[in-house]
């Protein structure tokens, strides 16, 4: 086991360094592709896309569910090692998303166009635009739907080298759709839309062909297993409590500040979405190439192994997101000036609070995953889920009674340490599992050197962090990043953490020196 472990450890760590190279190229590309696309549509025109875009991604809760379900069902029957049963669930989820599509175009069609025309905010000289971007925002989504399974089945087999690759290539496209659209003097944010729609055939293409090719369980067409389909079902069907929970607090709270806010505050949602998801990429890309081990140990029944690792990544995954999130948090006044040539109303404070709510969340995501291995879901979504369920009332209900944009995100970040000390306590009903040394091993630890890290220099700020040059940054975020890299070290490693470190610094300067 020892030995299957190492190889396991190893594997997750070559995955992970192909995803964060992934995960740098695109946080850059996707970050400069934002500056351009702002300045070229106008803070309202982003706005509009923007809250349009939350809207279509609303509907998407019908699939959100069934997205984790063919993910966990394919990698259980791969740690099974039964061919057979991994091709039917392939044809079955087929299946089962293109009926979503066809579902998630006859809503987008009549309620999601009745919403547009009848509820949100948005001026008539733009009414065309947006029933454009409405057509093209629901077109790209079913693209995206289809793609699902072929996803799965890449993560799955962890073939993280391609899954970099090929999101690589989308981002270059994004980034010439963003150059292509300075070429027209008007309607640019429908051939925004419409560029954005055939970016994504074309990755729907190549994650075909490549899966058709190297992986015989892809040859298959949809089909449909009575048996199989309602396993899933009942799988998807308890999940899509966290699902829409997760859709309608990002997507949503976009659409409630339109109804009583203008589209600047969108717009400043928006961008702060864009930093949130540049951000997220560093914790999904390390938990892209965990979750599968952490769901082939429970297939495997090797629960010891998958409470080590959750632990391990859940530390891990909070640490690597503290480094980032602490660089933008103390100097984001100046990063958006450096970013954006125009900074809307509230983006300042947006991205601080969305920069907590990710550190928090980052601790989760291997309980989730961990969780969603079982597949004993009900009681857990019916708990987690349905705290999360109250962000978008809670923040309506605010917003009604005349409070800040803010609110629905400080909302968000206290609803989310909530449901962290839920899913410890659901998740010890599932699996052997120690909640309490979890949360005094991970959780108070984490938010002990996440407070030290960010509470000290955020103290001095008027010191430190005042009006500045380029070359001041630069030697701040230095300083900040030696500060953050040491607290972790000293605080927040344990021993055998510490030397683990001091070793695998020591073999890549000697590998450099070579």
């Amino acid at each position: 086991m020892g030995l299957e472990t190492t190889i396991n450890n190893k594997r997750i760590a070559k995955n992970t360094i192909f995803l964060y190279f992934r995960m740098v190229l695109v946080m850059g590309v996707n970050l400069y592709t934002s500056r351009i696309i702002l300045n070229a549509l106008g803070i309202n025109d982003f706005g509009i896309y923007g809250v349009i875009g939350g809207l279509v991604g609303m509907f998407s809760i019908i699939s959100g569910s069934m997205s984790s379900a063919i993910s966990r069902f394919l990698t259980f029957e791969l740690g099974h090692d039964n061919n057979i049963r991994l091709k039917k669930t392939f044809g079955v989820s087929l299946s089962i998303q293109i009926c979503l599509a066809i579902i998630i175009v006859l809503l987008c069609s009549t309620a999601g166009a009745w919403f547009l025309h009848h509820k949100m905010d948005i001026p008539a000289s733009s009414l065309i635009a947006a029933n454009w971007i409405l057509v093209f925002s629901m077109l790209t989504l079913v693209v995206n739907l289809i793609s699902v399974p072929y996803n799965a089945i890449i993560i799955a087999h962890e073939r993280m080298n391609i899954f970099a690759y090929v999101s690589l290539l989308e981002v270059a496209l994004k980034l010439g759709v963003a150059f292509l659209i300075l070429l027209f003097s008007s309607n640019r944010v429908i051939i925004y839309s419409g560029a954005l729609f055939l970016v994504a055939i074309i990755i729907r293409l190549i994650y075909g062909v490549y899966c058709n090719r190297h992986f015989l369980e892809c040859n298959t067409r949809p089909i449909l297993d009575r048996k199989l389909f309602k396993e899933m079902m009942g799988f998807a069907g308890w999940n899509f409590i966290g699902a829409s929970s997760s859709i309608l607090r990002n997507q949503g709270n976009n659409v409630i500040l339109n109804m009583f806010f203008s589209t600047a505050v969108n717009a400043a949602y928006g961008l702060t979405m864009q930093v949130y998801n540049a951000v997220n990429q560093l914790a999904d890309n390390f938990m892209t190439s965990v979750n599968p081990q952490i769901t082939k140990y429970y297939a495997q029944s090797e629960f010891e192994e998958m409470n080590k690792l959750m632990k391990r990544s859940s530390i891990l995954s909070f640490y690597l997101t503290l480094i980032i999130t602490s660089l933008i948090f103390m100097n984001t006044p100046y990063i958006l000036h450096l970013w954006l040539k125009e900074v809307p109303p509230y983006t300042v404070s947006f991205v601080q609070l969305i920069m907590l709510f990710t550190l928090i969340e980052s601790i989760s995501r291997p309980l989730i995953t961990g969780m969603l291995a079982t597949g004993k879901v009900r009681d857990y979504q019916i708990v987690v889920g349905g705290l999360q369920l109250l962000n978008l009332p809670l923040s309506y209900l605010a917003l009604r009674l005349d409070a800040t944009p803010l609110y629905p995100l400080i909302i968000a970040v206290l609803i989310s340490v909530i449901c962290l000390i839920a899913r410890l306590i659901m998740l010890k009903k599932i699996i052997p599992f120690d909640g309490m040394k979890f949360l005094f091993d991970v959780c108070i630890k984490a938010f002990i050197v996440g407070g030290i890290v960010l509470g000290i220099p955020y103290l001095l700020k008027e010191g430190l962090y005042a009006d500045k040059s380029l070359l001041n940054f630069i030697g701040e975020s230095l300083i900040n990043l030696l500060w953050c890299c040491g607290i972790v070290f000293f605080l927040g490693c344990d021993r055998q953490e510490r030397k683990f470190i001091i070793s695998a610094v020591a073999g890549a300067y000697r590998k450099i020196k070579r």
